[in-house]
């Protein structure tokens, strides 16, 4: 294997960090960053049992990684009798989504902090015989002494830009050395594959399987809210704007207010990424004039409502459900945009940004199709918002975006096969 001084250098130093990470989980603590309740978990300290029996860790960053293998995960516990899954990520809104749609058998806990004591801690008690990480997240001392166990380690799902392959060839060593750790990596597309080779991992390892998130069925819904919903808004045309990040709410709201111009009832499903910023946009949208129904308070739609801003977590199966269009957020700003196969295995016409860069392969089929249309710039986001909406161009676009959901290999039956042959070879 690859040495790398970097490395070296970085595990030399977790060795010695257990100070500085209780420190940072508690100022992650008093600024509600962390679970009040499980922030020990960060330090690997739980009061759960590690079941008996194999046992394949999953880590996934936050909640579009922790969606991505969520049927996998059931699809794994389905086919091995006595197998058990721990999840694990690091944000307090993911870990709120998996505890309600995890299946019995899977556990979550949050990813201990990258110290070298916490990361022993932690493995000292699960003791995986797998681990699977998805995307891009790379810890170099849970992975080194995960892999220094003899625990076999795929990464699925991988995805890394342009810009950070661009970065890492500069040290390049650095990731040789922790990519060449994994016994396989699963890459979204050719282009990531060539991208990691260049980084000096063996072709070999590597292989171009898609998405997890292209093989993941329809987000859930709860059939009591979508009717009363649907009652609520009979009557009156809908678009929803999902996971949208800080700087993108005024390009929406700006939309919105000339979607208006043509279709004079229009409400706006206002989803932010992150819901605790529900009550400072609220009060920016009231400040600016406009009619805010505030979910997570209970506020009630009426016909005077201009904007229902729905600030809770694991609702977007309801809003995609409801709303003909959705505008997709992360891609009016560089955060490089979400998942496209949620609102089109939906049946809502797809609207994004330009900056899709995690996601770029997927874009691009929807594009080639026809399922999308590309906003280059925020003041084109209106004009396109009223054309999605004519009943005859919201339905092409969510038929030829279908057509893309519908094609997408079964990339959850591949990584299932390939992590039951480990388990296998294992025991």
């Amino acid at each position: 294997m690859t040495r790398s001084v970097t490395v070296l250098a970085y595990l030399g130093l977790a060795e010695i960090a257990m100070p500085i990470a209780r420190e940072m989980v508690r100022r992650r603590l008093l600024r509600g960053k962390e679970d009040p309740e499980r922030w020990r978990e960060r330090l690997a300290r739980t009061d759960e049992l590690r079941p008996d029996g194999p046992l394949i860790w999953f880590h996934a960053a936050s909640i579009g990684e922790a969606l991505s293998i969520i049927d996998l995960v059931g699809l794994l516990l389905k086919e091995r009798e006595g197998l058990n899954v721990l999840v694990t990520t690091g944000t307090v809104t993911s870990a709120a989504i998996l505890t309600s749609r995890l299946p019995p058998r899977a556990i979550h806990q949050y990813v201990p902090v990258d110290a070298a004591p916490a990361v022993r801690r932690f493995l000292n008690h699960w003791r995986p015989d797998t681990a699977v990480w998805t995307e891009s997240e790379i810890w170099p001392a849970l992975i080194h002494h995960t892999h220094r166990r003899g625990c076999p380690m795929y990464l699925v799902n991988a995805r890394i830009s342009a810009k950070t392959a661009s970065r890492l060839r500069m040290v390049r060593r650095y990731a040789q050395s922790l990519f060449g750790r994994f016994t396989r990596i699963l890459a979204q597309d050719r282009v990531i594959a060539e991208r990691l080779v260049k980084l000096g991992v063996p072709r070999t390892r590597i292989e171009v399987t898609g998405s997890l998130k292209e093989s993941a069925t329809p987000l859930p819904v709860d059939e009591v809210q979508l009717k009363e919903l649907t009652q609520r808004f009979a009557g009156q045309p809908v678009w929803c704007a999902a996971s949208t990040h800080p700087g993108e709410e005024d390009a929406v709201t700006a939309a919105h207010r000339y979607a208006r111009r043509i279709f004079h009832h229009l409400i706006l499903i206002l989803v932010p990424r992150h819901p605790e910023r529900g009550d400072e946009i609220a009060a920016n949208l009231r400040e600016e004039g406009w009619r805010v129904v505030q979910r997570s308070k209970g506020e009630a739609i009426d016909r005077a409502t201009d904007i229902y801003l729905a600030d809770t977590i694991g609702e977007l199966g309801l809003w995609y459900r409801l709303a003909p269009v959705s505008f997709v957020g992360g891609s009016l700003v560089r955060i490089g945009g979400h998942n496209p196969f949620e609102p089109t295995l939906l049946g809502s016409a797809l609207l994004h940004g330009p900056y899709v860069a995690n996601f770029s392969h997927a874009y691009d089929r929807f594009q080639r199709a026809g399922g999308a249309v590309a906003i280059s710039e925020p003041d084109a986001l209106g004009p396109a918002v009223v054309d999605a909406l004519a009943p005859d161009r919201a339905a092409a676009l969510a038929a030829a975006a279908w057509s893309v959901t519908s094609e997408g290999a079964d990339v959850a039956t591949r990584v299932c096969d390939m992590l039951l042959e480990s388990l296998e070879r294992a025991a």
